[in-house]
């Protein structure tokens, strides 16, 4: 296991941290339900390896009422039951605004037209800026090789 090179750097910068929280805060306040937030914010993390991020990802899901099934199988979301027609559109988007790279049309209409059927346009700013969030905080944890349990 690799250690730590460095704290996190918005914990360096408290005012950056205070910043990522109010953008939480926000998000949580848009009307979308925590549940949902919270495992787009697993799977993103997921897909970036960011340990911490998994984990307090899983606390957050469990907290929000997301069943073991839903927490254990967020990364195979497609091959299993256990997720709502909302949460599947919410998941696909995502993995799409996560891997940007990943194909020329980095969010297919697709994608988009089956999330916008499911959210308003509040609520698809608010998943937009949870997967934004999500992401900045696991660039920040794995290049800086925070281990998940440090609180």
């Amino acid at each position: 296991m690799s250690t730590e090179r460095m704290p996190n750097p918005a914990v360096l910068i408290p005012e950056a941290m205070e910043a990522l929280m109010a953008l939480n805060k926000a998000v949580a306040g848009a009307g979308v339900d925590g549940k949902l937030l919270a495992l787009s914010h697993l799977r993103t993390s997921q897909i970036n390896g960011c340990g911490p991020c998994v984990a307090g990802g899983v606390h957050q899901a469990q907290q929000h009422g997301a069943t073991a099934d839903q927490v254990h199988a967020v990364a195979a979301w497609r091959e299993t039951p256990w997720f709502s027609d909302e949460e599947r559109a919410a998941l696909a988007l995502t993995e799409a605004v996560t891997r940007l790279a990943d194909r020329p049309d980095a969010v297919p209409d697709q994608v988009w037209d089956l999330a916008a059927k499911h959210f308003d346009q509040k609520e698809l700013a608010a998943l937009l800026l949870n997967i934004a969030i999500t992401n900045a905080f696991n660039r920040l944890n794995v290049s800086t090789r925070q281990q998940a349990g440090k609180w």
